[in-house]
This record gives C-alpha cells, sequence and structure tokens, in this order.
C-alpha cells in the first residue's frame, strides 16, 4: 500500500523523484528562486509527508465552490437517519404513479415504522440491481443491507405533502459500498418527485450525476490529497498531490 511505500521511500538516501531523463538534477534551492511554471529533474529526500495515516488523505472536493471538507464517519450519519426517523412518515405520499410504498413495524422494544418506497418503470417493479428505492425511518444497518441487494437507495423524510432528502450532512444516494454527497453551499435540494422524470426514460440508469442534477444538488466528488516535503541540503520544497 502506498503508506509503507512512503516509509520505505523515507528511508532510503536519495529518491528520484521525477523523471525527466533529458533533463540535469536542478537544485532546490535554484527552483524555490524561479517562477512557475518551470520544468526540472530533481534528486531529493523525503523528510516527512502528511497526512500520517492514508485514509485521512481521502476528502470530499467541490469543483464549483472548490471548497474541502473532511468525509464524514458513520456514526454521523447514523445521528441523522436517528433522527429523522422520529418523523412519521405521511400515509398520503405512499404509493404514487412512480413508486409504490411498503411500511413495516420492527420487532425489537421500539417497534419503529420502516417505509419503503420503490421506483416503478412502466408501471412494474423492475429487478432489485436495476431499481432505486427510498427509505424513512431506517438504521444505518437497514439501509447497508438495502444497498447489498438494490441498485440504489435514497434516505428521505416526509413533509405535508412531499417526500424530501435529508441534511445534506448525509449522502444523497448510496450505491453499494459508495456514498455520494452534495454540497450544502452550492446545492438547492429539490422534492423527491423530480425523481420521476428519470423514472420515466426508456431504461433509468440511475447513474449519480444525472440524480444530483434532477435533485438539484451540486455533487462532491473524492480526492486524494497528499502533502510531501522534500530536501536535497539546498532548501526543502513542499509538493503537493491532488488526484481524483
Amino acid at each position: 500500500d502506498l503508506e509503507s511505500h512512503l516509509q520505505r521511500c523515507q528511508q532510503l538516501s536519495v529518491t528520484v523523484l521525477t523523471d525527466h531523463q533529458d533533463l540535469n538534477n536542478t537544485e532546490l534551492k535554484t527552483i524555490l528562486n524561479s517562477t512557475a511554471p518551470q520544468q526540472y529533474r530533481i534528486r531529493a529526500k523525503l523528510r516527512t509527508y502528511k497526512p500520517q495515516k492514508l485514509y485521512q488523505s481521502v476528502k470530499l472536493h467541490c469543483s464549483k465552490c472548490n471548497s474541502l471538507q473532511e468525509v464524514p464517519d458513520a456514526d454521523d450519519f447514523d445521528l441523522i437517519l436517528q433522527g429523522s426517523a422520529v418523523t412519521t412518515s405521511n400515509p398520503e405520499l405512499h404509493s404514487t404513479s412512480w413508486y409504490d410504498s411498503v411500511t413495516w413495524t420492527t420487532q425489537d422494544q421500539k417497534q419503529r415504522k420502516i417505509t419503503i418506497h420503490f421506483v416503478k418503470h412502466d408501471e412494474m417493479l423492475q429487478q432489485p440491481e436495476d431499481t432505486l428505492l427510498m427509505i424513512e425511518g431506517g438504521t444505518l444497518k437497514e439501509v447497508w443491507k438495502l444497498t447489498k441487494r438494490f441498485k440504489c437507495v435514497i434516505p428521505v423524510r416526509s413533509t405535508e405533502d412531499n417526500l424530501e432528502l435529508l441534511d445534506l450532512s448525509a449522502p444523497f444516494l448510496l450505491q453499494g459500498n459508495i456514498k455520494y454527497y452534495g454540497c450544502k453551499q452550492c446545492s438547492t435540494p429539490k422534492p423527491i418527485k423530480s425523481l420521476s422524470s428519470i423514472a420515466a426514460e426508456q431504461r433509468p440508469s440511475w447513474e449519480p450525476t444525472e440524480v444530483a442534477q434532477v435533485l438539484g444538488i451540486e455533487p462532491l466528488r473524492y480526492v486524494f490529497i497528499m502533502k510531501f516535503t522534500l530536501v536535497d541540503g539546498t532548501g526543502a520544497l513542499n509538493a503537493y498531490i491532488f488526484d481524483y
């Protein structure tokens, strides 16, 4: 993995970090006194790198406002789900022309009510691997069970006249083991009924970018960020990795 590779690099006395064989080596001191952009070949030692833990390198990036944020952890999502479960599902929003709704009561002491809305295509339910569903009142464990069986899962809550997305601190869509987030600053969430336009397509693909667009969400992308400090005896240079 990258972390052990970086540790090996750190132990080597000298590491060639770029590969422009047609260029002579340039001292870091010279590079620091030059104006960008230029192309150099260097020989340098890796003194430090950040973050120390590889998982901390993954952030969420909004390409519209250029903001960076930490990836929320599972506990945050679970708390949001618990908070939304307090709101009772509105029966008037069940089983419309484009989704079927099923409600059941859990067998535990809390006897929670969970409602799942299965999106239809041509007035028929699709195969699970092609189906998008919305869930109200589920726990994190229940949501993950559904993502293993169905193509897409959207956690929602009821209002008086609409199904809506949860707080954007929660994912607006889950697909397999990937959680898709939206930018709080750049998104203007629309009611869930906006999804009916995709359900009406000849072959709904439920691509995250298309779902985000119709729901008024500016999607955040997972990015990989690291900072390296390179030294060669003449100076120290910070180098950054930023990539999707």
